[in-house]
């Protein structure tokens, strides 16, 4: 069995961050392990709280499973600190896993703010150079470049920019109502446009930890980098369309859709 490591923000409420990753890892026939980079009180309504990992556990959690059980994948979610963004970066630099997803998690489906500002020129200088690829969505994307992305060229356009700049494929995830459920991926000087289901479900909590989670388990698994996405967008699909119904704001996704239990 391929193994994939999680390194994001606990959601106590079990829709996003490693709670996510993991049943999406399960999901989609891989080994799922997790570093915790912060704790997080949040549920489908917001975000009540973060409280983020010594820079030094964090680095104990990643020496324990790489000297152990060497990921075949790695996926980055939320690291709200700077000092948790080099300590991650040190470590990856150290062991040199072979493919690195990095979720730039900024603002959650509610809105709130899950990263401070100053981490966000940490996350960009140390990361997305070791990245295999980044998955922005559109205010994100516009976070990073400081471009306004109003159409399908304009994601083509920052996808590129980023991609360049930082090395790395890029995914311009749609949806936000622009593009629809439309994704750009700029890798080696190409880009490829996947087109997703626009499927009417109000429950998008942790909709991008589960994408960049279903991508990192199919790299682990030595699929391409366009099959994985291919293969993750209609995993997502699959989620939304199961219209799992959980509390009182934008709710979680039913990870387990396929499963008989």
């Amino acid at each position: 069995m391929k193994t994939v490591l999680t390194i994001a923000g606990s959601d106590c409420s079990g829709g996003a961050g490693i709670q996510a990753d993991l049943k999406t890892m399960l999901a989609n026939g891989v080994y799922g392990m997790s570093v915790i980079t912060a704790l997080t009180a949040q549920n489908t309504t917001g975000v009540q709280g973060v409280l983020p990992v010594d820079a030094s556990f964090l680095k104990l959690q990643i020496d324990s499973v790489f000297t152990d059980i060497f990921p075949d994948a790695v996926k980055i979610g939320m690291v709200s600190d700077a000092a948790l963004i080099e300590a991650i970066a040190d470590k990856l630099q150290e062991y040199k896993p072979e493919n690195i997803v990095v979720d730039p998690v900024m603002v959650a489906t509610s809105g709130a703010a899950l990263i401070r500002e100053k981490s966000v020129e940490a996350l960009k200088e140390k990361l997305f150079p070791l990245a295999t690829v980044i998955t922005p969505n559109i205010p994100e994307a516009e976070v990073l470049t400081g471009k306004k992305i109003t159409c399908a060229a304009d994601m083509e356009a920052v996808a590129e920019e980023i991609g360049r700049k930082y090395g790395c494929a890029v995914l311009c995830k749609g949806g936000h109502k622009k593009n629809d459920a439309n994704d750009v991926l700029y890798s080696n000087g190409k880009t490829l446009w996947f087109y997703g289901e626009r499927i009417d479900n109000p429950n998008t909590h942790g909709t991008g930890c589960t994408l960049s989670s279903a991508i990192a388990s199919n790299l682990a698994e030595g699929r391409s980098l366009e099959e994985a996405v291919e293969r993750a967008k209609s995993y997502i699909s699959g989620c939304l369309r199961a219209m799992l119904n959980l509390g009182k704001g934008s709710g979680p996704l039913n990870h387990g859709y396929g499963s008989n239990a």
